[in-house]
């Protein structure tokens, strides 16, 4: 697996054909990371993909075989410039874009700043009516101690800062000018009891998209929700990877 220079992201690339990237959770170094038990759902995700789909992978931000990047320096435009870089890296230029909860929040911002998107599929976030303030107010919490799940991924604990540092970087984000304006087709996803609670603090995910789904509809988004399953959805390529391969087939 390659490693951009310039961003010194770590990549993977599978299949051939229209240029798609995925992120988080999918990784480059998938198996590394999450053992070899994860291995089915990185399968279940690729083998129905690879057929039609150039898919890149990426360790990002700061896992598997990326560089370091300091916790005070992951601003929205520093995630944004690194995922543009090293889909140049790997030889994309308009591409699709597939992400699912923080990943899913980083394709809007890219969506808002530049044309290279052929496609955006935002899974498990709401592209309105986003809770970026509660995920702040929980981030700081969890600072001392954060959950096991995070550190699973993350390379240290002191790590952990970097997603305060994110969402401070949102500032004043025009959320629903940026979102009305994304021209390219565009499909949110989640599970219906997709709900989150941190650090005692909701975090409507779920709810919020059903609550915005008619004015998301009306701006052109395909909105599927998977009855039954919570914010784990992801983890089942079975059930997530279906529409959304109908959606990027009729698209692309």
């Amino acid at each position: 697996m390659p490693l951009d220079p310039r961003t010194g992201v770590h990549y993977a690339l599978h299949g051939q054909g229209e240029p798609l990237l995925i992120g988080l959770p999918l990784m480059a170094s998938h198996v590394e990371i999450f053992g070899v038990d994860s291995e089915a759902v990185l399968r279940g995700y690729l083998d129905r993909l690879v057929d039609r789909y150039r898919v890149l992978l990426v360790d990002y931000p700061s896992i598997g075989g990326s560089r370091d990047i300091a916790p005070n320096e992951l601003t929205v435009d520093r995630v944004c410039a690194d995922l543009l870089g090293v889909a140049s890296a790997a030889g994309f230029d308009r591409f699709a874009y597939w992400g699912y909860s923080w990943s899913g929040a980083v394709g809007l911002q890219l969506a808002s700043r530049t044309d290279r998107l052929s496609a955006l599929v935002v899974g498990g976030w709401p592209p309105l009516g986003a809770p970026y303030a509660a995920l702040l107010e929980a981030t700081r919490l969890k600072q001392a101690a954060p959950e096991p799940s995070s550190l699973k991924v993350l390379r240290n604990a002191a790590q952990y800062r970097q997603w305060e540092t994110y969402y401070e970087s949102m500032g004043d984000w025009d959320e629903a000018r940026s979102v009305a304006a994304i021209a390219c087709p565009k499909l949110a996803q989640f599970g219906g009891d997709g709900d989150l609670v941190e650090a005692g603090i909701a975090v409507p995910i779920a709810s919020a998209i059903r609550a915005h789904r008619a004015e998301l509809e009306a701006q052109g988004w395909e909105v599927v929700e998977i009855p039954g399953h919570g914010h784990g959805v992801t983890l089942l390529p079975e059930l997530v990877v279906p529409p959304v391969r109908r959606f990027l087939d009729a698209h692309l």
